[in-house]
């Protein structure tokens, strides 16, 4: 008799979030076929949302629940160089962003819930920006959670590009403008990146 098994996971692509790669070895193991049927997938539906680079990411499963383990995985974080996505779980989330905000708050995120859903919803900018946006409503912190962290890049020479001009743009810009929208406008004008530009006017702002 020919027999055809199918694995199928509650905790969507299976393999992803379950431990379901064992029973994929066993079948190998014993020179059986293996293959897959396609269908969507929140990791890649994440990544071609996110507006980040995604020509080389790195998938992290979920942000681990041990205090010094998390602390770890955040402090890797800010050496990656290509975009990194990872679930976290709704009571969670806030915790994670929070400590996205102290560690990498240079660093652009999306944070996407419930994609595919009737809830789906995008959150997108440096990690204080968004924790001020989902705590203005008790629904935000509702569903599932995709978060994508900007990579590092390439090392550039940004920095000596921000001279006196820059500085005193910058200064006047945020007396009228938010820090966001500083970033924006001096990026434009000078091409110097977001990253670099966000870091020095956040250092003028809070002098």
């Amino acid at each position: 008799l020919e027999y055809s098994v199918i694995l199928i996971s509650d905790a969507g692509s299976p393999l992803i979030s379950d431990p379901g790669y064992k029973l994929v070895q066993f079948y190998i193991n014993k020179k059986l076929h293996v293959t897959t049927i396609p269908g969507p997938s929140s990791i890649i539906s994440s990544l071609q949302i996110s507006g980040m680079a995604i020509d080389s990411f790195k998938f992290l499963g979920f942000a681990p629940k041990n205090k010094s383990k998390f602390e770890k995985f955040i402090e890797n974080l800010k050496k990656e160089y290509q975009t990194s996505i990872f679930f976290v779980s709704s009571h969670r989330l806030i915790l994670c962003l929070e400590a996205l905000q102290k560690k990498l708050n240079e660093r652009k995120i999306s944070v996407c819930k419930e994609l595919t859903k009737l809830n789906e919803k995008i959150f997108r900018g440096y990690a204080k920006e968004i924790v001020e946006e989902i705590k203005q409503n008790k629904k935000n912190v509702l569903g599932e959670f995709v978060i994508l962290v900007e990579g590092e890049g390439e090392k550039s020479n940004d920095l000596e590009k921000i001279n006196s001009s820059v500085d005193e743009q910058i200064n006047k810009l945020l007396k009228k403008y938010s820090l966001t929208d500083v970033v924006n406008i001096v990026h434009k004008l000078t091409n110097i990146s977001k990253k670099i530009v966000y870091k020095k006017a956040l250092e003028q702002r809070n002098e």
